[in-house]
């Protein structure tokens, strides 16, 4: 139990990158983009792939955090200078994705077994608190900035940044490449700490990073950009915690898995509804007794 527990936090941790990713265009840009199911397989391609070849492992995930940048320049390109809408361009590239990152792995499966690896001699907990720390706190200082500002505001309102002489183009591709940069360079931590890389391993990122965000910000909440940033990150960490345990029940095996994540979504989209309508109804309630109290009291002294 403490073994998978602490297998959990250690994928959570990993995973994290990810799902900031996802947090950055779906939450700061308001930007549906599917291009994640193809770069997080980019990423552990590149990490995999130049590996083997002989480049040191964190080189590799360096260069796999810049495949995973162009896949999402492309896509902001396809929808700001190419006018296609937004969910399709993350469509277009994810298909594309899935032909280039097999030429790139040259085979469905590649294994890592028995090459130098990210986590040689160290702890993939400690290294994953590490990378999830400093994203993290980049992240929130990068929010801070002039950029980070304008990619904030193009998320809220882009014609009234537009209308103040900003060019949301260039903010929405920076998010974009941004958010499949932190996804890529997830994937090829999780190929080096699972020793191996599949031409499918991404599909269902999207819903896996997704996940993460609702729950974190049900949970934790989301009213400033470090407490939604921390909430993503323990979300992510919860998400395969809930996962682990959930596979632990005799009746649910791996091929479970969609339908797990299916119901984890549900409750963290479900349960925050109910709870502000139990609060709605409680604030209401006092109100109208308030009401009644205080013209009892009129009335009282009139007599």
């Amino acid at each position: 139990m403490l073994v998978s527990l602490q297998g959990a936090i250690e994928s959570g941790l990993l995973y994290a990158l990810m799902a900031l990713g996802v947090y950055i265009t779906f939450r700061i840009l308001d930007f549906p983009d599917l291009t994640v199911d193809g770069s997080f397989t980019t990423g552990a391609a590149i990490g995999t792939v130049m590996t083997i070849a002989g480049t040191p492992p964190w080189l590799a995930v360096i260069c796999a955090f810049m495949g995973g940048a162009l896949a999402g320049t492309l896509t902001g390109l396809l929808h700001t200078k190419g006018k296609i809408n937004g969910l399709l361009s993350g469509i277009i590239m994810m298909i594309a994705l899935y032909s280039i990152n097999l030429r790139i792995l040259g085979k469905p499966n590649v294994s890592l077994r028995g090459e130098a690896n990210v986590f040689d001699g160290a702890s993939v907990l400690a290294i994953g608190l590490i990378l999830a720390v400093v994203a993290k706190v980049g992240l929130d200082l990068f929010f801070k900035t002039n950029m980070g500002l304008s990619l904030r505001a193009t998320g809220d309102n882009s014609r009234m940044i537009r209308s103040f002489g900003a060019n949301t183009d260039i903010t929405i591709i920076m998010g974009v490449a941004l958010s499949n940069a932190l996804v890529a360079c997830s994937g090829a931590l999780i190929a080096h700490s699972q020793n191996a890389a599949n031409n499918s391993m991404g599909i269902g990122m999207i819903v896996i990073g997704l996940a993460s965000v609702i729950i974190g910000e049900a949970i934790f909440g989301a009213k400033t950009i470090f407490r939604a940033t921390l909430a993503v990150v323990l979300g992510a960490i919860i998400y395969r915690i809930i996962y682990a345990l959930a596979l632990r029940v005799e009746w649910l095996d791996a091929q479970d898995m969609k339908l797990i994540t299916a119901v984890i979504i549900v409750c963290a989209l479900v349960v925050p509804t109910v709870r502000r309508a139990i609060k709605s109804k409680s604030t209401a309630k006092k109100r109208t007794e308030e009401v009644l109290s205080s013209v009892g009291q009129s009335g009282g002294g009139g007599r």
